[in-house]
């Protein structure tokens, strides 16, 4: 149904991205696409998807192909139809009821009568019923946003279906419909994702690296326990090379004494037995070559050796969990942070919330706030942080210092270099090379310094963001996470755990991965209804 011949794409900048990737798809196949963030993953689905070409190889699929999307930024400026590209049938429908049966409407709608009631039921089905197809996608939450796509596989009927993260800003209950979906779909299905539910209803896993597409015959749990032993085997093939470097390099030292101690009787004897000098630098010259030989000999042994080994420490590394420290915010805990007293906010001549909400936020508090998509959980953290005051009610802030990661990462300028992102945070005049240490640690190889941001996944992004923390002078007193695992993959989402687990602030997060809430012990819950 699909399939991928030796496809390569490099990004504008001329730096390639991935290079003879091949793959088969078959018709009803449900596969994972894994890898590590910046591999390509999203790339990927948009190449097969028509939105980028690769600069050489095939792309061949004999069915109609439908993408979900990771982010909508660029959809906001239309309406729902629009976004779902049916608007113009719609029109075409509306028209030949109305009396206008045009050669040009007729071939618009194309026989479609039922695209209108069809759509509607679609966006029902993903509990979108109080929106209409006109209404602009900028009104609509993170979650909304993907259910309106999710719900354009019914209304577009698809033969293969590719998501890009579809997990993302769902609540609970919309993950479940997502899972149900996925469980008992008849399309193909070709899905990135970090949500370990989701990865384990798929029962195929392609991982992709940078020159190939390695196929797992087993869902999320299985490809895990193959890693493992893959990492397990390349640790014992380090530590059998490691041996072999160091018993080739003792090798190399013995021939060399032992011809040095022949050449040296050799000599001893030559002198003895009175051999003229031209005949002596002769055989002198005879015996440094077959010394230089000898060396040249074992030299290209130890150097394929450790070329080897170096390739595979590479590869332990790519595997190896980077390392993160966040300093300790400077207020003493129980300090009152924030004091609400039954706040809310209008909202399309509604109040937001049915219930005014009064709460505080102490120092040194794990906070979760919860809610459907459209409960107002990212309007809530602006106005926690001044950034935006209620319409009703009072909400006073102490003083203190906060760091808020939103799910676009606008802390991110996409116009700077990484190097210059990761050195705006420099406050305590780190000499450069420090930076770029810190940069190593968490994943920027040297080759990426001098890179766009724009450039960047989503995850690679949340991953300098949590390297220009370290690099900053002080620690937040309150570090904000609005849907910080949405572009994690699974790896990364424990580092971003461990990190923040030894953060000792304040924690404010916004997420619907139970997993991630339950492992960030949160204490203390505000929901939104």
């Amino acid at each position: 149904m699909l399939t991928l011949q030796n496809i390569a794409y490099q990004h504008p900048n001329k730096e390639l991205l991935f290079d003879g990737i091949y793959l088969t798809v078959n018709k009803s196949d449900k596969i994972a696409l894994v890898g590590n963030n910046g591999a390509g993953k999203s790339t990927l689905l948009k190449i097969i998807a028509g939105m980028l070409v690769p600069v050489s190889g095939q792309v061949h699929c004999n069915e109609p192909v439908y993408y979900v999307p990771q982010h909508f930024g660029q959809y906001d400026n239309l309406t729902i139809a629009q976004a779902l590209q049916i608007d113009r049938k719609l029109s075409a429908l509306h028209c030949i009821l109305e009396g206008d049966v045009s050669e040009a409407n007729m071939n618009e709608l194309d026989d479609d009568w039922s695209i209108e009631e069809r759509a509607t039921a679609a966006l029902a089905c993903w509990q979108l019923t109080k929106h209409s197809l006109n209404d602009p996608l900028k009104m609509l939450s993170g979650g909304e946003k993907t259910k309106v796509f999710l719900a354009g596989i019914a209304i577009h009927q698809p033969g293969m279906v590719l998501m890009d993260e579809p997990g993302n800003h769902l609540d609970v209950n919309s993950r479940q419909l997502l899972y149900n979906y996925i469980r008992h779909a008849k399309e193909t299905m070709l899905i990135v994702s970090h949500d370990r539910t989701l990865l384990n209803i798929l029962p195929i896993t392609c991982e992709l690296t940078s020159n190939s597409i390695k196929t797992y015959g087993g869902n999320y749990d299985f490809y895990k326990k193959q890693k493992t032993t893959e990492a397990d085997a390349l640790q014992q093939k380090i530590q059998s090379r490691e041996k072999d470097l160091r018993k080739a390099k003792a090798t190399e030292r013995e021939a060399i004494e032992r011809k040095q101690k022949q050449d040296a009787r050799g000599r001893k004897k030559q002198d003895q037995a009175g051999v003229p000098t031209i005949m002596l630098n002769t055989l002198r010259n005879n015996a440094e070559k077959s010394t230089s030989k000898l060396q040249s000999t074992h030299s290209e042994k130890i150097t394929a050796i450790s070329e080897e080994l170096s390739q595979s420490r590479k590869e332990l590394e790519a595997i190896a969990q980077m390392k993160l420290d966040l300093d300790n915010s400077c207020l003493h805990k129980g300090k009152i942070l924030i004091n609400a007293k039954a706040i809310n906010v209008q909202y399309l001549q509604h109040l937001l919330w049915q219930q005014p909400q009064s709460f505080q936020v102490l120092s040194g508090e794990r906070i979760a706030i919860k809610g459907n998509n459209g409960s107002g959980k990212t309007t809530l953290v602006k106005m926690m942080l001044g950034q935006k005051n209620p319409d009703h009610g009072t909400i006073q802030r102490a003083g203190f210092t906060s760091v808020y990661i939103d799910q676009d990462y606008s802390l991110i300028d996409p116009d700077t270099t990484i190097y210059e992102q990761a050195a705006s945070f420099n406050k305590t005049g780190l000499q450069e090379h420090e930076i770029k240490i810190r940069l190593t640690r968490f994943l920027f190889s040297k080759t990426q310094w001098n890179n766009a941001c724009a450039t960047l996944s989503g995850g690679e992004k949340m991953r300098l963001l949590l390297c220009c923390l370290t690099i900053q002078n002080q620690a937040p007193d309150v570090l904000v996470l609005d849907e910080p695992t949405n572009n994690l993959d699974i790896q990364n989402v424990d580092i971003l755990l461990n990190a923040v687990n030894d953060y000792q602030g304040t924690v404010i997060v916004i997420s619907h991965d139970i997993d991630f809430l339950d492992a960030l012990q949160v204490a203390k819950i505000i929901e939104l209804n």
